[in-house]
């Protein structure tokens, strides 16, 4: 799922009205409105109903720009024809209108089974939502998501508290960057640029732009948030744009390694390997040359040569021997 795609909401609203008769508050159509459009760009939007029955909400429905399909309750039998016409309008605009790849069934009536089967079979991606008491397992299953009412607007658990003492144009922003941040981390995104950040800011809220925050641009508001500890930034190495890689209490983890730093990290690991072997060489070589030679006293260089007396002479040593001549040191002193 990304800002890429296209939804139409089919709104069964007396389902919806059903499972709110035993609840103090009421139907907020806004707190769906705001998690649907994380999903993408809503293109249709319309609710099926009798509203003479329900006429609180038509005022905050129409502000919503939604459609509303009028179908009168008939008398005789108590039902009316509010389902099959939601599903005429969904299976037509299924055939019609080839770039809407995302429908959203606004009901827990286990009647539209067979419509979410239909349209999974023409390769739409099918969100339903409803009440947790009221709606049908059977629906719920046959979803590719399903999201309960009650999940809504919930506190986000990755928002930071920003400082109140900053001035409320910049608190703004901050509140919507961040909301937008894990809109995109609940539709599983790893990779958070900064186009898809602004556009999912955009679905959020058209009317955003940052030069009414006080940014010239939308990479100056990111770097802003970022020296007010609210997110890390890096640049991607090939488009040189801003990727946000933590923010909120994923600041509190240990700091991620990029790829470029973890590719630096391995080379200077291994260039000091290469070092620390070159100097282990060097070392060894220098103690190999400074140790004492252990070559036996006969094969050094300086080892003085010891006169031994030719055989043929043997007679003359003995005969010296016996006048009590020294030859060796006679010989040592003149050798020829």
């Amino acid at each position: 799922m990304n800002g890429d795609n296209s939804l139409a909401v089919f709104i069964d609203f007396e389902n919806l009205a059903l499972g709110f008769q035993n609840r103090r508050d009421r139907f907020d159509i806004e707190r769906v409105l705001e998690r649907l459009v994380e999903k993408g760009k809503i293109v249709v939007k319309k609710a099926y109903c009798d509203w003479s029955r329900f006429p609180q909400y038509t005022g905050p429905l129409h502000e919503a720009a939604i459609e509303l399909i009028e179908i009168p309750r008939r008398s005789q039998t108590g039902k009316n024809s509010a389902d099959i016409r939601l599903v005429v309008d969904a299976i037509d605009l299924a055939y019609s209108k080839d770039h809407i790849n995302t429908f959203v069934i606004v009901s827990g009536d286990s009647d539209f089974s067979p419509l979410v089967s239909k349209l999974k079979e023409l390769g739409k991606h099918v969100i339903g939502l409803g009440m947790q008491e009221s709606t049908s397992d059977l629906l719920r299953d046959n979803c590719d998501e399903f999201i309960y009412y009650e999940d809504l607007g919930k506190a986000p658990a990755l928002t930071p508290l920003i400082d109140q003492n900053i001035p409320e144009t910049k608190r703004k922003a901050f509140e919507l960057l961040l909301e937008s941040l894990l809109a995109l981390r609940r539709e599983n995104k790893e990779v958070l640029w900064s186009s898809m950040i602004k556009d999912t800011m955009k679905r959020k809220k058209p009317s955003f732009n940052e030069s009414y925050h006080g940014y010239r641009t939308f990479s100056e508001l990111l770097e802003d948030a970022q020296r007010m500890g609210l997110l890390e930034l890096e640049t991607d190495q090939r488009s040189r744009t801003y990727v946000v890689t933590r923010f909120g209490a994923e600041l509190k983890d240990k700091p991620a390694v990029s790829k470029e730093e973890g590719a630096k990290g391995g080379r200077r690991r291994r260039r000091e390997a290469g070092e620390g072997r070159t100097r282990s060489s060097s070392q060894t070589e220098e103690r190999r040359k400074s140790a004492p030679s252990r070559e036996p006293a006969e094969n050094s260089v300086d080892a003085q040569p010891t006169a031994t007396a030719p055989p043929e002479s043997t007679g003359v040593w003995t005969a010296a021997a016996e006048l009590g001549l020294d030859l060796d040191s006679n010989l040592a002193n003149n050798p020829t």
